[in-house]
């Protein structure tokens, strides 16, 4: 089973930033739409932002100017860099990726706390 994987939570200060990286287990094809959702404790996931082959990109209005989603289509990897942090940007976030064929495939979660 592919899975994707997460990295570059981590714990920091209100106006501060944070770049999160996703890359599949192993080689996956035919990928479409990759992005990030988050979910904070009580609350449903969100869609956070995210990006077509093509580099057509689609914000949440909550990260509009502040966050920005990048991808590399050869390696099926998918970025997110988070600038002027607010508390309420703390959450679990997932990276996600859906294929030509329907495929949906997710992460495990990378915790983004910060503080103010």
């Amino acid at each position: 089973q592919v899975q994707l994987v997460e990295s570059g939570g981590g714990l920091v200060q209100a106006g501060g930033s944070l770049r999160l990286s996703c890359a599949p287990s192993r080689s996956i094809f035919n990928i479409d739409v990759m992005g990030w959702y988050r979910q904070a404790p009580g609350n449903e996931r969100e869609l956070v932002a995210d990006i077509n082959r093509g580099g057509s990109t689609n914000y949440a209005t909550a990260v509009k100017g502040r966050f920005t989603i990048s991808r590399d289509n050869s390696k099926n990897t998918v970025y997110l860099q988070m600038n002027s942090l607010k508390p309420e940007d703390t959450a679990v976030y997932y990276c996600h990726a859906h294929s030509y064929y329907g495929v949906n495939y997710w992460g495990g979660g990378t915790l983004v706390t910060v503080s103010s």
